[in-house]
């Protein structure tokens, strides 16, 4: 397909950009052949016009899919050019933050500027012995690569780390070097890396400084040899270093610093040590204040001097020789301040007596006018005559540099001596490593000599990599045997040749140094004459003369030649080298003087830096006039195109491996990546050189098997062969017409650039073609199943609503009728009970009304009878009363009105008597109110006349009234005669009247008193009585509350005690697995040391057997006593001693002495045990003490009602009593459960102390329970006494009592009585207190003893490991000999008491024989003898009996070895041991140990133990890599074991005896410290057995559980580069899920058939899928490849079928499934969606199991297969970083794939009769007998 088809609409091209060197842009429309502008839009969303070159017409780069980027290998992507590389690079980095990416055969590391955690032991291992391709890139991969071809090809490896100043170079090669270390191991006892690493600090200190670039930028090249012996592990090491930048000793730029060793003797200048250096600030010096920035942030000079101090004195570097290095430094920087004072234009001196000379010559020791005197002459020879020739102030101060700058390089060339002294291994060498750490190319504003030299490096450096990458290119094709054209490449040996051939620029630069007047003007006008416009190459600047331009690989590259020939010569005048060698009191500075020749010569290269070493030593004056300064004839150049030859000499005799290392941007800020500095690097590093070599040939391969899976959906049914290669070429060549875009190789299909992403195009417009379809035939069956679906549904509704709808119409035709005939007879009824209501109402009216008007007449009748009466009466009242009334009135007005006329008579008069004028003025208007009086009158007049007819007949009246008045009177005065007499009786009445309401007043007032008081006394009572009621309401609700309170108290005090309980037994459960493991792997170690030492042993009597004259080798034991003092820091003194004395071989290297052994064993164990039960015990106690404490705090405060305090006390009581019992059944289930038979037997410590407690506890219980009895009968009684009453006397007796109990005291009596009681019980706490602080005092004192005696064994190893091996194994035989003796001693004395004690109980036993006896004798005296003649004697018959086997086996002695060898040694358990029972030859094995101890022997039983323990050994060193042999004795050491305690009579091993088995049990001796031993072989064994299948499931798991595509189809493969990863199709020989479940079927069956117990198996299982899931999921985190959702899918499909083997087998519980749950749950984390904060958040809840690093790493890693799915965006990986920044947990990305979970072995008695058991003959075995 031609290239110009792929410019369709919608493809992706690269356009440049000024700012991001490249940009993303999207075609609007086809590109057709012949636009001159394309149409783009860029991702931001504008439009532009892209205009093509009119000459070129170039179109732009197109972009990779998506799917192909942020590959690990660049030449996997289609289209390789320049933005492709820029973006993967970018996306790798800052996405992913993946900083390794490979180029082909180029390693490409970005300096993250942070501390990344990818370089731990366990990444190490994770990439050791792997394929480069099939892990993630990384240096460790680089370096695995070159560790296995320098093993497999037996040819030696360089690594080439090249890059800028900063870019990560020398931590990539310390990294690479760390990886050689760990994977080979060290053959000697010193480390050879930790020696290199220290170099760091003393290298850099000399050869680093801060540049405008980097502050710790490394001024010189070092390449470092890494020898290997012929088992390739590391011997020894080697330092070659180029190009010291000496100039800068004497002269540094703006803002950088001199070398780091100044600035921190400087700093250091006020140790005392220093004073005579007399040193001050920087900014004193000369040449340490030039660049004016003498501080670095971040960086004390004074701690670093201090480092550098320190690497001196590891790199053998002694005191004296460190003084007088820093001698000499300072005595650099007083000679940098010397000042020269110019007398003429061609002479100089230098001042008397200056104090910068004088102090240089006294640290040099040399003389003061001699120096200044050669400083400010010099000595020229000719053939006649030498004479002395004063030199300018120029000339001087150039001389003094010059000098400076020499010191300072043949200290540095000392220096590097001896770190390669240090680092040199006596061992030969068999091959070696080269790690070269070089600059990269440079360009700056300002480019001298140094960078010309470095340039020339890059050059050579440059077309050897070129070179080497073409030979690859073209081995490739004549591999896969496809024709293949010359690939057109840069090849630099132009601009080499330029350099350095004849007539090159270094060539005239030499010759222009011969010159007499050389100058770098003439060297530069020589250049142009020899080069310009001859050379392409070469340039002159258009504005200056100079300077010149040469065309680099990577860029052009102006320098300036000013200076160049004064750096090349590196004149040191000869005088003043002989005045510094002449020194006789600093012995270090002749030294570095002396065979300059060899210590400089250029086969050993420069050891330094930037600006070359000089090589020239000074000659003495003598010499003939010929042979004068012969030495300088060697320039710089010369000097370093030596060094340059030597070093590609030696990189073209070596397989070479490049790492290119980039420097993202400038700030060193993390994670940043700045576009322009990356590309000039890449350019210049030949990176892009690479893509474009991989580009012109055929840059994607893909195996035919690759292809056929990944374009399998390309092809139809028909295409599909048998053959795939076939097939393949069919497919290709219907797909692409053009058959140069592809050859078929031989296993290979190869490509041209742009055509996988063409084949991607296809696949995926196919596969789009197919989704659409899939899509569009699975719509419309979901639309017709849901369309049938709601059709069904709604017939089905609508025949249910239909009926409903029926049922409901005939429902309400049958509810009318029935409501019709309802109505009818309910109105009719209605009707009936109206009239029938109306018509008895109607009468009831009517007789009510005619009753009510009857008797309403009746009324009236009678009203107006008696109203007659009255109005007859009334009425003449009345009149009479008017009568009197009217008579009454008319004499008042007689009498009122005679006054007036009197008064107006009176008045007529006065008026009379005054003028008659005035009254009539007065009188005007009176008139008319006479007229008006005087009609008034007049009707008075009238008025009177009626009235006086009325009086006429009113005095008729009177008249009559006045007779009946008369006898009225009459008749009053004889009754007012009576009333006097009555009125007498009243006064004196009243008078007893008024005494009595006195009486009764006082009588009122004394009731009110009293009834104010009653009801005063009422009130109070009541209101007594109510609060009384409430307080006893309220008494009884706080009652309840606090009831309620305790019972949350005792609740949460339960449950926190649980939980503390639960915790506590984790942390505990926590502790115990990691002592186990602790001690199990010091018995690992233990057994690998004894091992060793076996080895060891073998090859000196090898070697001994070998006569050698006058050489003679003795037994060491150190190996075994440094493993023993390696260890003993991290065990306690109960594991040391017993592993101390395993250690301890015999002279002739017999059997372990067993005996000793176990007699020390079992006096630790005794220790131990004591210790941890008074540890036990000191815990119990002061939690009891914390228990009490918190009793005390938790008590509720006592309330001021005594009735509630009672309750409460008692509450308190019983809940005191509840917790004691608890307590009480804690003690007793605690001694119940205890394993150990030593702690529960009696006697013991830890029982005494509990059975004192315990009884303790039980005399406090009873105490208590009277106590609460005593309460419980007072409150009964007082509850009697005080029962509320209704009445209110009830409630004044009931006042009456309470104040009769008061005065009586009653109360508080009783209070006092529990006051005691309180009182009672808080002195028997506090004495219990004291007791329990007096032992804990006393346990605190033996552990102190303890510690104190452990802190001194560890400080006797610590001295011990401090000595020699010598002294060291004599101090440790010593003190080994010391304790035994002292241990012996204690023994004998315990061994004299035991006879003693055995004498006496024989003498006793005797005693009590004899009385017996007579006893006996004594009864048959008293039977009479009529008794015996009575009793009849029967006949007795006495069957012979069959043999009852007793179950022990007997031997003889001599034959024990025989019984081991057959047993043990030859038994092999595919072939005999397969018809045995389970567990024979452990079970015969203790039929043995149970005859000898039948017969008392303990000899016997020693040795035939310590024979057998040794046969097991022996067996499992000689066969312990297979897994049968190893199963086979670990099932019969545990049933050895087993045998050893269910037979040895504890009590705790004998609950499943049989009687008959109890009969078996050991009479005379205690085995347990031989079970202890046992169970350490065990251990030993089962770690064995773990480590053969890991070996063994190693190679399985990552091709299995990861590679295999268990479920085809599912996971596609992607395009791979160079790096080619292992297949994931199963080829032969490749291993699947299948083999991995086959492997464990064998295990199983193995381990079953060898009858080991199911606790173990179970064991073993989860230690097998703990090796597979940690293998797993550790490949997963470092494989890029395989983070994607459907890889996800089969690895949850490889782990379910790993679960249903674990149903299958019955071991769901053996916890093995638990193991798998990290590789689980970053299955599902690959498979779930990753977008929103909910998908974080269930992302955060569901990966519990894996650590932030885990989780974080796979999103970073997850890549998708197809263009479906999608990458974790940036933001996304944040917020989940965000949400697990508070978990705690492990900064380990990695499992440690190497843990072993520690061992138990649970006792499992067998029910096999002993003496049931037969012994087949095919064992051997006819010597031993059955007993």
């Amino acid at each position: 397909m031609a290239a110009s088809e792929l410019y369709t609409k919608y493809a992706r091209v690269w356009i440049p950009d000024p700012e991001e060197v490249w940009k993303s842009a999207e075609l609007l429309k086809d590109y057709k052949p012949g636009d001159k502008v394309l149409q783009l839009r860029l991702e931001e969303g504008k439009d532009l016009e892209y205009c093509l070159d009119p000459k070129t017409k170039e179109l732009p780069p197109l972009r990779n899919p998506d799917i192909l980027v942020g590959e690990n290998d660049l030449t996997a992507l289609s289209y390789l050019h320049e933005p492709a590389v820029l973006h993967n690079l970018k996306v790798r980095f800052i996405d992913s933050k993946l900083i390794y990416t490979y180029c082909g055969i180029v390693l490409v590391a970005i300096n993250p500027y942070e501390q990344l955690p990818i370089y731990g032991e366990d990444i190490i291992n994770a990439y050791s012995g792997q394929n480069m391709g099939d892990m993630d890139p990384h240096i460790f991969a680089v370096a695995e690569e070159a560790y296995k071809q320098m093993a497999r090809d037996e040819r030696n490896q360089s690594i080439i780390v090249s890059g800028e100043s900063g870019a990560g170079k020398t931590v990539s090669a310390k990294y690479a070097m760390r990886y050689f270390a760990t994977v080979s191991g060290s053959a000697s006892e010193a480390n050879v890396e930790e020696k290199v690493l220290a170099s760091n600090p003393i290298m850099e200190s000399i050869g680093n400084a801060k540049t405008t670039r980097n502050d710790n930028s490394s001024r010189f090249g070092k390449y470092i040899e890494i020898g290997f012996d012929k088992r390739y592990r590391i011997i020894g090491a080697n330092m070659r270093t180029y190009l010291l930048e000496k100039s800068r000793v004497v002269f540094q730029a703006e803002e950088e610093r001199n070398y780091h060793i100044f600035y921190q003797l400087c700093a250091s200048a006020a140790l005392p040590e220093f004073k005579t250096l007399r040193l001050g600030n920087a900014n004193y010096f000369h040449y340490t204040k030039q660049g004016g920035s003498p501080v670095i942030d971040g960086i004390d000079d004074a701690k670093e001097m201090v480092n550098t101090r320190q690497a001196c004195t590891l790199l053998g570097i002694s005191d004296s020789y460190q003084m007088g290095i820093f001698r000499i430094l300072a005595g650099i920087l007083h000679l940098g301040n010397v000042e020269f004072a110019a007398r003429d234009s061609d002479s100089c001196t230098i001042p008397p007596k200056h104090d910068p000379l004088t102090i240089f010559c006294d640290l040099m020791g040399v003389e003061y006018e001699e120096m200044a005197h050669w400083l400010c002459h010099r000595k020229l020879a000719t053939a006649t005559e030498t004479y002395i020739k004063p030199v300018s102030k120029l000339h001087a101060i150039n001389a003094r540099d010059a000098l400076a700058k020499h010191i300072y390089a043949n200290l540095f060339n000392w220096i590097v001596d001896h770190v390669n002294k240090a680092l040199h291994s006596t061992v030969k060498q068999h091959s070696f490593i080269g790690v070269l750490d070089i600059y990269g190319f440079e360009t700056f504003e300002i480019n001298s000599f140094e960078q010309f030299c470095i340039n020339y490096a890059n050059e050579k450096l440059q077309q050897q990599f070129n070179m080497h990458v073409f030979k690859l290119e073209q081995e490739e094709y004549m591999k896969e045997q496809i024709p293949w054209t010359l690939i057109d490449f840069y090849d630099n040996q132009p601009c080499i040749n330029l350099i350095e051939a004849k007539m090159g620029v270094l060539d005239l630069l030499d010759e222009e140094c011969k010159m007499p007047k050389g100058s770098d003007d003439t060297w530069a006008q020589k250049l142009y004459n020899t080069h310009l416009n001859k050379c392409a190459l070469f340039e002159k600047p258009r504005l200056s003369n100079k300077a010149f331009i040469i065309k680099h690989f990577a860029d052009k590259v102006e320098y300036q030649c000013e200076g160049f020939l004064e750096k090349n010569k590196d004149t040191v005048y000869e005088e003043q080298i002989k005045v510094l060698k002449s020194s006789k009191k600093f012995k270090l500075l002749p030294e570095l003087f002396q065979d300059e020749e060899k210590v400089i010569s250029p086969t050993s290269a420069t050891s330094s830096g930037r600006v070359p070493l000089s090589r020239t030593p000074v000659k003495p004056a003598k010499a003939r006039p010929g042979q004068t300064s012969k030495e300088h004839k060697k320039t710089v150049g010369h000097q370093f195109r030596n060094s340059l030859h030597l070093l590609m000499e030696t990189l073209n005799a070596t397989t070479p491996h490049y790492v290119r290392c980039i420097k993202p941007n400038d700030f060193k800020f993390p994670f940043t990546f700045d576009e322009k500095r990356a590309v000039q690097q890449l350019r210049a590093c030949g990176v892009l050189e690479t893509i474009r070599i991989s580009a012109a040939g055929f840059p994607s391969r893909w195996t035919y098997q690759e292809f056929f899976s990944r374009y399998r959906v390309l092809m139809k049914q028909k295409d599909v062969l048998s053959d795939r290669k076939q097939t393949c070429k069919n497919v290709l060549e219907k797909l692409i017409l053009d058959k140069d875009k592809y050859q078929f190789g031989k296993t290979k299909i190869f490509f041209r650039a742009g055509q996988v992403a063409y084949l991607e195009k296809i696949r995926a417009d196919k596969l789009r073609a197919a989704c659409i379809r899939i899509q569009k035939t699975i719509r419309g069956w979901l639309m017709r199943k849901k369309y049938m679906r709601m059709r069904k549904a709604a017939i089905t509704i609508q025949r249910y609503v239909r009926g409903y709808q029926a049922r409901c119409y005939a429902k309400f035709l049958r509810r009318t009728r029935a409501a019709i005939i309802i109505q009818k007879f309910q109105r009719m009824y209605v009707v009936r009970k109206r009239y029938q209501c109306m018509r008895d109402a109607t009468i009831a009216l009517q007789a009510l009304l005619r009753g009510y008007l009857v008797r309403n007449k009746y009324q009236m009748m009678l009203r107006e009878h008696k109203s007659i009466i009255i109005q007859k009466h009334v009425r003449g009242w009345l009149a009479r009363v008017h009568y009197r009334r009217t008579l009454k009135a008319i004499v008042y007005l007689q009498c009122c009105y005679r006054r007036m006329m009197a008064k107006r008579e009176l008045k007529k008069l006065k008026i009379e008597a005054r003028s008659v004028e005035r009254y009539k003025k007065l009188h005007i208007g009176l008139e008319n109110k006479i007229m008006q009086l005087q009609r008034k009158i007049d009707e008075q007049n009238k008025e009177y006349k009626s009235l006086l007819e009325k009086m006429n007949n009113l005095e008729i009246t009177y008249s009559t009234e006045t007779e009946k008045l008369r006898s009225d009177v009459e008749r009053l005065r004889m009754s007012e005669e009576e009333a006097k007499n009555a009125t007498n009786r009243v006064l004196s009445l009243q008078e007893e009247i008024a005494k009595l309401r006195k009486e009764l007043q006082q009588t009122q007032t004394e009731k009110k008193t009293i009834e104010e008081w009653a009801d005063k006394y009422k009130h109070e009572t009541e209101q007594l009585v109510s609060e009384l009621k409430e307080q006893n309401t309220l008494l009884k609700t706080e009652k309840e509350e606090l009831n309620r309170r305790i019972h949350d108290q005792a609740k949460e005090i339960t449950e926190t005690m649980e939980k503390k309980l639960v915790e506590e037994t984790k942390q505990l459960e926590l502790d115990l697995n990691d002592e186990r493991l602790r001690y199990q792997n010091l018995l690992n170690e233990f057994s690998r040391l004894e091992e060793r030492y076996d080895d060891l042993k073998d090859e000196m009597n090898l070697m001994v057997s070998i006569p050698k004259p006058g050489h003679k080798r003795t037994d060491s034991t150190h190996s075994s006593n440094e493993s023993e003092y390696t260890f003993s820091s991290e065990i306690t003194e109960a594991e040391d001693l017993p592993l101390r004395m395993e250690q301890e071989p015999s002279e002739k290297k017999a059997p372990l002495d067993m005996s000793l052994f176990l007699k020390l064993q079992k006096r630790v164990t005794e220790l131990e045990q004591e210790k941890q039960s008074l540890q036990d015990e000191l815990d119990r106690k002061e939690e009891q003490a914390l228990r009490a404490k918190a009793k005390e705090e938790e008590r509720p405060p006592i309330r001021g009602a005594e009735l509630e305090y009672e309750s409460l006390k008692r509450q308190e009581l019983e809940s005191e009593n509840k917790k004691l019992k608890n307590e009480l059944n804690e003690l007793q289930k605690a001694l119940t459960e205890t394993r150990s038979p030593e702690v529960t037997a009696p006697g013991a410590p830890a029982y005494r102390v509990l059975l004192d407690q315990l009884t303790s506890v039980s005399e406090e219980l009873e105490v208590r329970k009277e106590e609460v009895l005593i309460l419980r009968s007072q409150l009964v009684s007082q509850k009697e006494a005080i029962q509320p009453k209704n009445t209110m006397t009830d409630s004044t007796i009931l006042l009456e009592d309470v104040q009769k109990m008061k005065d009586k005291g009653e109360i508080a009596q009783a209070y006092i009585g529990l006051k005691e009681t309180n009182r009672l019980l808080e002195s028997q706490l506090q004495s219990q207190k004291k007791s329990h602080e007096n032992e804990l005092e006393s346990l605190r004192g033996e552990i102190q003893s303890l510690k104190e005696e452990n802190n001194r064994q560890q400080q006797l190893l610590a001295q011990n490991l401090q000595l020699p091996p010598e002294a060291r194994i004599e101090a440790s035989l010593q003190h080994e000999i010391t304790r035994l003796t002292n241990e012996n001693l204690d023994l004998m004395e315990q061994l004299e008491k035991q006879d003693k004690t055995v004498r006496k109980l024989k003498k006793q036993l005797k005693v009590f024989a004899k009385k017996i006896g007579e006893l006996e004798v004594g009864q048959m005296e008293n039977i009479s003898p009529g008794q015996i003649i009575d009793e009849p004697i029967r006949p007795v018959n006495i069957p012979r009996k069959e043999k009852d086997f007793q179950g022990m086996l007997e031997y003889k002695k001599e034959d024990e070895q025989k019984l081991v060898k057959n047993l043990i040694l030859e038994l092999k358990p595919r072939g005999v041991a397969v018809n045995l029972i389970p567990g024979l030859p452990a079970y015969i094995l203790f039929m043995c140990v149970r005859h000898a101890d039948y017969l008392n022997d303990d000899q016997k039983v020693r040795s035939l133990l310590t024979s057998t323990i040794n046969g097991i050994k022996k067996v499992l060193k000689k066969r312990g890599d297979d897994f049968e042999t190893v199963s086979f004795w670990l099932s019969n050491t545990c049933r050895f074991l087993h045998c050893l305690k269910q037979y040895s009579g504890e009590e705790g091993f004998m609950k499943h005896n049989t009687p008959r088995q109890n009969e078996h049990c050991l009479t005379n001796f205690d085995l347990a410290e031989y079970r202890q031993v046992l169970s350490d072989l065990a251990i030993q064994i089962y770690q064995q057995l773990v480590r053969v299948l890991e070996n063994i499931l190693q190679p399985m798991i990552v091709s299995g559980m990861l590679e295999h595509e268990t479920i085809q189809g599912v996971s596609g493969v992607k395009p791979t580069g160079l790096r080619k990863r292992t297949s994931s199709i199963a080829d032969e020989g490749t291993y699947t899920l299948d083999s991995i479940i086959r492997q464990l079927n064998s295990f199983h069956s193995v381990m079953c058939q060898h009858g080991m117990d199911p606790e173990l198996i179970k064991q073993v299982v989860k230690q097998m899928f703990y090796i597979i899931g940690a293998v797993t999921l550790n490949n997963l985190l470092l494989r890029k490849d395989m983070c994607s959702w459907s890889k996800g899918m089969q690895i949850r499909y490889n782990v379910s079928q790993l679960e249903e083997w674990l149903r299958d087998k019955n071991l769901m519980n053996s916890g093995a499934k638990e193991t798998l749950e990290p590789l689980i749950q970053a299955a599902q984390l690959l498979q779930v969606k990753k977008k929103t904060d909910e998908d974080a958040e269930a992302i955060c809840s569901m990966c519990n199991a894996l650590t932030t690093a885990q989780i974080v790493k796979v999103l970073n890693l997850y890549t998708p297969v197809n263009e479906f799915e999608e990458r974790v965006l940036v933001s996304f990986i944040r917020t989940i970083q965000l949400r697990l920044r508070d978990r705690k947990d492990s900064p380990q990305l990695l499992m440690d794939a190497k843990h072993i979970f520690p061992v138990t072995f649970p006792f499992n008695p067998s029910s096999l009769a002993l003496e049931t058991i037969q012994i087949p003959a095919s064992l051997g075995l006819g010597f031993i007998s059955r007993v």
